[in-house]
């Protein structure tokens, strides 16, 4: 009872994605068992701008920072609030706890447990009602009734029989076109006037409505597996469960200003059809497939991409997306709208930061470890401007398991620097594209070849490796990379989570590094993008390393995409070289004995990958597969590249249901696991000491 004081004192408050964090004043009302908050203080007296009732409510400090905490009410609603430091919020904290556990425990003394409850769910809208009307004939207790009673003492529960599944998944088909009516009746609605499509509560209806029809599908997925378990010593050997439907996804949701249709199959394109059929793991073989570089050609597939520009006409798309998710939120099972989608593969993404394959190859070139450090770190800060395509925001697709993207570079021998002056090329666009054009013309000894293989090697969580070759030069990079992305208000951040290594293998050398986080900025004006976070390049056998650090930019003023770094000996703390300016514009680099060099990234050439064309590809080939989506893209058909897109998402969650029904383990086809990476399965540090090894013993 001690504690148990009124208190009351400034918080700062999370009000919504415009406005941000504000200054409230909160008073913490005990005998009621209310926190109530106004304006400020001033205004105590008048009615409280919210109150949320704390009995049953979870009080929960923030891991983000020491500052804040959140109060998550019985009723659903949350105030994400901060203090101003942690002592004031664990006096926060600390008296709210001790009103909520006196509030809840009142409420169970006063309310004995129910011996029964019954909840049902039996209205179905009408085509021009959100869901309000109620059918007479519709009885709603018979159409779906979830009791709780408590069995008698010594009774089992009865095993659910496969006829009970049937009639559950029928009433799960009924609420499901319900659930449909709702949404097409929402987005009927006009744009502007009383009652709009983009009304706040009917926007959370929606989110809440698919949101239940997913936790429901979720429980009939748990039932199958419990019944099929319970059956399975008495089903044949070749059984498979029949799944529900697919479940509703975002992307049904994501056409604006018109009722949505739900196509029968037949009417479906040939090509959507195709790419649902496989409703079961493809037979294909996970062996490792040896591409040759003499079947690709020079890539003349030029995906432009278009900026977002401001996102008006997708504002309700954008909403509807943001009224599903909370800060923090893990964004890896959201399925996001198709118009902010790249025309590429995240693995072809990954080939892109190969586009200047000359000064890749020029590392190894250098006459000693500090000049091939600092060629590294060149290489390293010149791959974005043409990986990351600029500062567009758009996202590439999120590649399926199994999938593998393959490509290689030819550059002739006298491009490739092997003086530190001359480590950069100046050829314009123009330029590169005869030279590229010239290798056609050579032999295989007046050019050098990389060659690049990148696979989906888990789902859940999403990680990709990919490796990267020159043979003739004995150098190899492998990598992997886990993408996890986070709703931040009014950015989305993307976290690059895993190591590459580089290894020189003619100087014994190997090059440790990571990858920067990237941030989608304002997401409701004009998205752009921008690169964030420290990186660091090591190699423990030459006692050099390299820290990089890319600027995001601050609230007031500041520079947009500003990179910093040093090169230093780590055993004399020497700084070697240091490197400022914009990772997609210009880079200034400084040496150590005083020489400066500008290189311009718009001006530095590219050399265009060679890709096999389409019809040589397998069917789990980047392009290959993303084709029909890729194509619809580019003729602007959004409608039409999201039915291609749902329908491959749609056929790997079938698969790998179905995987976790018969316990199959996934085989991936050209990386192994080792430890917490993934390594390539025959990279040339192996054949190389293999062949090395070979040589010695006929010697």
């Amino acid at each position: 009872s001690d504690h148990m004081e009124n208190i009351y004192g400034y918080l700062m408050k999370y009000t919504n994605l415009v406005t941000g964090w504000q200054y409230r004043f909160f008073v913490l009302n005990n005998d009621a068992g209310l926190l109530e908050y106004f304006v400020n203080e001033q205004s105590r007296h008048l009615k409280p701008r919210g109150t949320l009732q704390l009995a049953g409510a979870v009080i929960s400090p923030s891991d983000e920072d020491s500052h804040t905490f959140t109060v998550n009410a019985a009723s659903g609603e949350q105030y994400k609030l901060r203090a101003t430091d942690a002592k004031e919020r664990q006096h926060w904290v600390s008296r709210l706890q001790i009103c909520t556990q006196h509030h809840t425990e009142a409420i169970g003394k006063n309310n004995p447990p129910l011996k029964s409850r019954s909840f049902s769910l039996a209205s179905q809208g009408s085509a021009n009602s959100p869901g309000v009307q109620r059918r007479p004939s519709q009885n709603a207790v018979s159409f779906f009734n979830v009791g709780h009673h408590r069995l008698p003492t010594g009774k089992r529960v009865p095993i659910m029989q496969p006829d009970h599944l049937v009639d559950v998944r029928e009433m799960m088909s009924q609420a499901e076109g319900q659930q449909r009516d709702l949404i097409r009746s929402i987005e009927c609605l006009p744009v502007s006037g009383h009652l709009t499509s983009l009304d706040q509560d009917l926007l959370m209806l929606k989110a809440t409505s698919m949101a239940t029809m997913n936790c429901l599908n979720d429980c009939f997925h748990i039932l199958q597996l419990q019944h099929a378990s319970q059956q399975k010593g008495s089903l044949p050997a070749a059984t498979t469960i029949s799944w529900l439907e697919p479940k509703i996804s975002l992307a049904n949701h994501f056409k604006n200003g018109a009722a949505q249709n739900f196509p029968a199959e037949i009417n479906k394109p040939a090509s959507v059809r195709e790419e649902q059929s496989t409703a079961e793991p493809c037979q294909l073989t996970r062996e490792p497939e040896e591409i040759n570089p003499d079947e690709e050609l020079e890539d003349i597939c030029d995906n432009k991409e278009d900026d977002l520009g401001a996102v008006e006409e997708q504002r309700s798309v954008i909403l509807h997306l943001l009224s599903q998710l909370k800060l923090g939120m893990d964004l890896t099972r959201v399925v996001l709208p198709t118009f902010i989608l790249e025309k590429r593969s995240l693995l072809e993404m990954y080939a892109d930061f190969m586009s200047h394959p000359d000064l890749f190859i020029a590392i190894t070139n250098g006459t000693t470890p500090e000049e091939r450090m600092i060629r590294f770190v060149e290489y390293y800060l010149t791959s974005f401007h043409e990986g990351r395509k600029g500062a567009i925001a758009k996202k590439p697709y999120n590649p399926i398991i199994g999938e593998t993207f393959h490509c290689s570079w030819r550059m002739l021998k006298s491009n490739v620097a092997t003086d530190t002056g001359s480590n950069f090329s100046t050829h314009s666009p123009s330029e590169q594209v005869t030279l590229s054009k010239d290798t056609e013309g050579q032999t295989e000894l007046d050019y050098y070849t990389v060659k690049f293989v990148a696979e989906q090697v888990s789902h859940h969580p999403p990680v990709s490796g990919f490796y990267a070759e020159c043979v003739e030069r004995k150098m190899c990079v492998n990598a992997h990379v886990w993408t996890k992305s986070k709703f931040l208000g009014m950015s989305i951040g993307v976290t690059m989570i895993g190591e590459g290594l580089l290894s020189l293998l003619e100087h014994g050398e190997e090059y440790t590094f990571s990858l920067p986080c990237a941030y989608a900025r304002s997401i409701l004006t004009v998205p752009w993008v921008e690169l964030g976070g420290k990186v660091n390049i090591n190699c423990v056998k030459t006692g050099y390393s390299a820290s990089i650090n890319f600027h995001t930019k601050p609230f007031y003023g500041g520079k947009l995409h500003r990179v910093t770094g040093e090169v230093k000996q780590n055993i004399t703390n020497t700084v070697v070289c240091r490197v400022q300016g914009e990772w997609n514009s210009v880079l200034e680099f400084t040496y150590s004995n005083g020489e400066t060099k500008y290189v311009d990234l718009t001006k530095l050439s590219v050399t265009r990958k060679r890709v096999r064309p389409l019809e040589k590809q397998g069917p789990f080939e980047s392009r290959k597969l993303w084709q029909h989506v890729t194509e619809s893209l580019r003729d602007g058909d959004i409608d039409k590249a999201t039915e291609h897109k749902r329908a491959l998402e749609e056929r790997q969650r079938n698969e790998e249901r179905l995987r976790a029904e018969t316990e199959t383990p996934w085989c991936t086809k050209y990386f192994l696991k080792e430890g917490d990476g993934w390594v390539y399965h025959k990279p040339l540090w192996k054949t190389v000491s293999a062949a090395q090894t070979q040589q010695m013993d006929i010697n």
